[in-house]
């Protein structure tokens, strides 16, 4: 990614969010420029950038693994990695449950409000908790072709593992010659990555553009706590846990760490998608922390699917919200299950704009909280599940860097040469470091 990306990228935020104060403001809601401005030309623009990175995702997942396969020397590299990679994954998702349940508990959003008149209720049917049983079955595709046109990301994965194990067990020739297919075309999806993100800045000021124009500030006012208390614990994430562990990893200072995962910040904050984050994740991998190919093509798309530490806060401060909200007493056994479904959920949930809003109706239904507290929780999504992402698609990032201790020493590109001190890390500096993975 170039490096005047990221200004860019901050810029364009910006602008859009005046443009869309100004515009709601300034203009009635059923408006000419409400009509034809922000439903029209800002709402077709961002779609169509957002389309253009989804574009990228089911291609750019099936052949990096198969190239990251491809790469491993050893072909029983693929089961540790992948133990590595689910043990850290599923191990942030489940910190993240208690630490949230914990802060929520002491902050108590929802607590005196008089929230027991909603003006629309939205209702759902009955909703089965997803089993891990049923989870794993469903990884296996019975259709390669309807997993590829619904986007299904685990059975994806699972295609190009095998695709590229069968490919390491062809002859010498064979497999030389099928491995450089594949890397080559993993070239050409990193050059239209480039391309595409060099549209970013545009994309990002339609998106918040739009949503400033049309965001309902009332809705928001009326829940403060809860919106603050989520963002509050995705903050500690984002600024505090993570750059300290990467920081202890690569022994710098966390701000590098900061510093590097910026652009995806801004990128996930304006798309809310996981899914659409994954090419800029992968650059992000690469090219800033010098992750290796096959290390990364492995570990961030699977990320993108079950690394949702972010959702797993969503819904844990939302189901607490709406039970301090409408006085209900959560026993002591009752918060062990809510951490339980939310696991599960998380795990389960879509890494597309709202997913993590759709499994809180599910984990509001299981644990018998009023479901018309989903009309609050849909009011201010669009703010909460922007910082559900960043702290997904952050976190995505940070399971690579980890995953790549103990396989090849992971290192930090400068930003600027005119830095003195190098943040880059030599074999020596992880000599008789522990696996942290």
């Amino acid at each position: 990614m170039q490096k005047s990306l990221a200004p860019q990228i901050l810029i364009a935020l910006i602008l859009g969010m005046v443009t869309g104060i100004t515009i709601q403001l300034a203009s009635s809601p059923e408006g000419i420029i409400q009509e034809y401005l922000v439903s029209g030309l800002f709402h077709a623009a961002g779609v169509m950038f957002v389309a253009m990175i989804k574009m990228l995702v089911v291609p750019l997942i099936f052949v990096s693994i198969v190239h990251a396969v491809c790469s491993l020397n050893d072909i029983t590299q693929v089961g540790r990695l992948g133990v590595k990679t689910f043990g850290i994954y599923l191990g942030n998702t489940l910190f993240a449950i208690i630490s949230a349940i914990v802060i929520t508990l002491v902050i108590a959003p929802g607590t005196g409000a008089n929230l027991g008149h909603v003006d629309q209720l939205v209702r759902s049917g009955q909703s089965e908790l997803p089993s891990l049983l049923g989870m794993i079955i469903n990884v296996v595709p019975v259709n390669p072709f309807q997993a590829v046109v619904e986007g299904n990301i685990l059975q994806i994965l699972f295609m190009a593992i095998i695709t590229g194990i069968a490919i390491k067990k062809l002859e010498n020739h064979e497999t030389h010659s099928v491995s450089n297919a594949f890397s080559l075309a993993n070239s050409v999806m990193m050059k239209l990555i480039g391309m595409v993100m060099s549209l970013a800045p545009y994309g990002v000021f339609f998106l918040t553009a739009k949503l400033a124009a049309t965001l309902n500030g009332s809705s928001i006012l009326s829940v403060l706590s809860y919106v603050v208390t989520c963002l509050l614990i995705m903050c500690l994430w984002l600024f505090v846990i993570y750059p300290i562990l990467i920081g202890l990893v690569i022994k710098r200072s966390p701000m590098v760490f900061i510093r590097h995962t910026r652009e995806q910040v801004m990128f996930a904050l304006s798309t809310a998608s996981s899914n659409a984050s994954i090419p800029i994740t992968y650059q992000t991998l690469i090219q800033k922390f010098k992750v290796p190919d096959h290390i990364a093509g492995f570990t961030v798309p699977l990320g993108a699917t079950i690394n949702m530490s972010g959702s797993a806060i969503y819904m844990t401060v939302a189901a607490l919200f709406v039970a301090n909200a409408w006085h209900v007493d959560l026993t002591l056994l009752e918060l062990g299950t809510m951490g339980f479904t939310t696991f599960l959920l998380a795990v389960a949930t879509g890494g597309i704009p709202g997913g993590a809003a759709v499994s809180t109706g599910v984990l509001l239904h299981t644990m018998g909280l009023p479901i018309e507290a989903m009309a609050i929780i849909l009011a201010t999504d669009r703010i909460t599940d922007a910082g559900c992402t960043v702290t997904n698609v952050v976190g995505n990032t940070v399971a690579g860097i980890l995953c790549s201790v103990g396989e090849t020493a992971p290192e930090v590109s400068e930003d600027t040469p005119a830095k003195s001190e190098s943040v880059a890390i030599d074999s020596a500096t992880l000599q008789g470091k522990p696996d942290l993975c």
